[in-house]
C-alpha cells in the first residue's frame, strides 16, 4: 500500500518497541525519512538498525518526551538532517495499574508525565514546525482505555482521555493552518507492556473472547492506521479518535467473540451453516 510518505520525514516517538517500533519500521518501508525517538539508546538504535537493514533511512533520537529542552533540540536535529518535518506519531507511553486506593502520587506523576504531557509536549514542537512549513499530519495513541474505565487503571484512563480531548483541541486550532491531527485508539495489542500487567489466562480467557475477531492486535495494525491518517489519503480527517480494536468496544459484555446472543444463553450463537 502507498501512503504517499516517500522522502518525507516523520518522527516517531516511543520508537524503541512495540506499536511505536512497529510504526516505524512500517514508514521506513513506505520511504519515508523516519526519527526514531526513544529514552532507550539501545532500544532507538536496534529499531534503527532494523530500518536500514531492510534498505529504509532513519535516525535515532534518544530523549525524554517530558523535557521540553530535549524534545525541542531532538527536532532541531532531525530537521538539519532530514528536512521539514512531516509527520508525527506520538507512541511514547507507560501504564502502572494499581487500584485507585493504592496509587501513589509518584505513580500517577509518571504516568501523567509521559502519556498526556510527554504526548502534548511533542506535539506542540512537532505543531510549531509544520504550521511555519503550512503542512503537516500529528497521529496521537490513545486507548480503548480512553472511551471507557478499567479497574486498576485509574491513572491510565485518566491520561488517554485527556489525550483524545487534547487531540480535538489540536485538531481544531491547527486544521486551518494546514496540519490536521488524529487519534488512534488501540484495542489489546500482543506487546510486553500486555503481557507484564496480565496472565495469559486472562489475555485467553476475557481480552481475546471479548474481541470479535478473535486475536489479539499486532503493532502492524496500529501502525497501519497510523500512516493512513498521516496520507494524503486522509486529508479531510480531522479530530477524529479511530478504534483500532477488532471490535472490542462495538458492543458490551460480549463472550464467544460477540456471538452471545443473549447474557442468558447457555451455548455462544453458532455461525450459519452452508445448506
Amino acid at each position: 500500500m502507498n501512503y504517499g510518505l516517500t522522502d518525507l520525514a516523520v518522527l516517531v516517538t516511543g520508537a524503541g518497541s512495540n506499536l511505536g517500533r512497529g510504526t516505524a519500521l512500517m514508514a521506513a518501508a513506505e520511504g519515508a525519512r523516519v526519527g526514531v525517538a526513544d529514552v532507550n539508546r539501545e532500544a532507538a538504535d536496534e529499531t534503527v538498525a532494523m530500518i536500514e537493514a531492510a534498505g529504509g533511512t532513519a535516525m535515532a533520537l534518544v530523549f525524554d518526551v517530558t523535557d521540553e529542552a530535549q524534545t525541542e533540540a531532538a527536532l532541531d536535529r532531525f530537521e538539519a538532517a532530514h528536512g521539514p518535518l512531516y509527520g508525527l506519531v506520538a507512541c511514547a507511553g507507560l501504564s502502572r495499574p494499581a487500584p485507585a486506593l493504592e496509587m501513589t502520587e509518584q505513580m500517577w506523576a509518571d504516568v501523567i508525565g509521559v502519556n498526556l504531557t510527554g504526548a502534548f509536549q511533542s506535539c506542540q514542537s512537532a505543531g510549531r514546525r509544520m504550521i511555519r512549513a503550512g503542512r503537516g499530519a500529528i497521529v496521537t495513541i490513545g486507548s480503548t482505555a480512553a472511551l471507557a474505565g478499567h479497574a486498576r487503571g485509574s491513572v491510565y484512563c485518566a491520561s488517554k482521555h485527556a489525550v483524545v480531548g487534547m487531540t480535538r483541541v489540536l485538531a481544531t486550532e491547527w486544521g486551518a493552518l494546514g496540519v490536521r491531527t488524529n487519534c488512534v485508539a488501540p484495542g489489546p495489542i500482543d506487546s510486553v507492556m500486555l503481557r507484564k500487567g496480565m496472565t495469559a489466562d486472562y489475555i485467553d480467557d476475557v481480552l481475546v473472547d471479548r474481541t470479535p475477531v478473535n486475536r489479539l492486535g499486532q503493532p502492524e495494525d496500529i501502525a497501519a492506521a497510523a500512516l493512513f491518517l498521516l496520507s494524503s489519503a486522509a486529508t479531510y480527517v480531522n479530530g477524529i479518535t479511530l478504534p483500532v480494536d477488532g471490535g472490542l468496544t462495538s458492543g458490551f459484555m460480549n463472550r464467544w467473540n460477540g456471538r452471545d446472543l443473549s447474557s442468558n444463553s447457555s451455548q455462544p450463537f453458532a455461525a450459519p451453516t452452508e445448506s
